[in-house]
């Protein structure tokens, strides 16, 4: 029997990868760039699936496109706003994702921009290496505890509440949310976390606002100039969820202008490019994407989206089926 041929746009981690070649008629994509919108065109009528991954323009003209033979695209990633899920379910093809796997990674470097943020660790690195540091000093390079502060957490989904906990457990944080829906009662319970009913309202009590909503249209520029005027001027911004939930260039003002002490970010508005503003700003800690960023998380990333593949190939429902 013919195995479906399927094309992998960027390379996975070498068991994942190793494994879809075994069982498929696989091409990866190992240029080192991403494919563009016209070849993304060309593979819908190239191959049977696409293992897509976050920056693949995957629109309705792609979805559109005649003569197209793709049927599945079994996404590399838990978050999916590069796909057109409404053109894609019009046009008859399955999508999935890969929830999950990646929770406690991306929460462990929320975590990682609280502590890098609020002892300005950044800060002390770039000084030390430049040969600028003079030693200990009384004074020197004072930051901020975490114990007891509050942790306002805008979404509260399972990377949220990952967060919530290593915050609370590790750090001695209070942890408040916010939230479309309020969880169940034994959620809060078990994390001690409070409920609290407008981002206008987490925004001015949170000692760290941090993000965890999907990106898209609702939540573009939710953290703007005049939300982050409502912040204490003692107050942190984490971000590991979506560069487009934040206005960077608002943002760099308020970072400049010291109305908030300082933000971590591990996502950006137009990934690879960061807004030059925040580049020079010393209380800005910036990280490459490196959220789901382990040898772990990424194999077993890779592994979820095979799973996808194989089910929709056995005719079985697929477990992570978005559209």
């Amino acid at each position: 029997m013919t195995r479906p041929k399927i094309l992998i746009t960027r390379p996975w981690p070498a068991g994942a990868q190793a494994y879809m070649q075994a069982h498929y008629d696989a091409t990866v994509n190992d240029t080192g760039k991403p494919l563009t919108h016209a070849e993304l065109m060309q593979a819908m009528t190239a191959y049977d699936c696409l293992c897509s991954s976050l920056g693949d323009p995957m629109d309705a003209a792609v979805f559109g496109v005649p003569g197209a033979r793709v049927k599945m695209i079994g996404h590399y990633g838990a978050g999916y706003e590069n796909i057109d899920v409404a053109a894609a379910k019009a046009a008859g093809i399955t999508v999935s994702n890969t929830p999950d796997v990646l929770t406690e990674a991306t929460a462990d470097i929320a975590l990682m921009l609280m502590l890098m943020t609020s002892r300005r660790a950044s800060e002390g690195e770039r000084q030390l290496r430049a040969g600028e540091w003079k030693g200990w000093g009384t004074t020197a390079l004072m930051g901020q505890s975490l114990e007891g502060k509050t942790l306002g957490l805008v979404g509260f989904g399972r990377i949220a509440q990952a967060t919530a906990r290593k915050a609370a457990r590790a750090l001695g944080m209070k942890i408040a949310y916010y939230s479309r829906r309020q969880a169940a009662t034994d959620i809060e319970a078990a994390l001690e976390a409070r409920y609290v009913p407008s981002l206008d309202q987490l925004a001015a009590e949170a000692d760290v606002l941090s993000l965890h909503t999907p990106g898209g249209a609702e939540t573009k520029h939710m953290i703007d100039a005049r939300l982050l005027k409502l912040m204490k001027p003692t107050a942190i911004l984490i971000n590991t969820a979506r560069g487009s939930v934040v206005h960077e260039a608002d943002l760099a003002e308020a970072l400049k202008a010291r109305t908030i002490w300082a933000a971590g970010l591990d996502v950006y508005e137009a990934e690879p490019v960061v807004h030059p503003a925040l580049l020079d700003l010393s209380n800005a800690v910036l990280l490459p994407h490196l959220g789901s960023a382990t040898v772990e998380t990424r194999e077993a990333m890779g592994m979820r989206a095979a799973v996808n593949v194989d089910l929709f190939f056995a005719g079985q429902p697929v477990r992570d089926r978005v559209a």
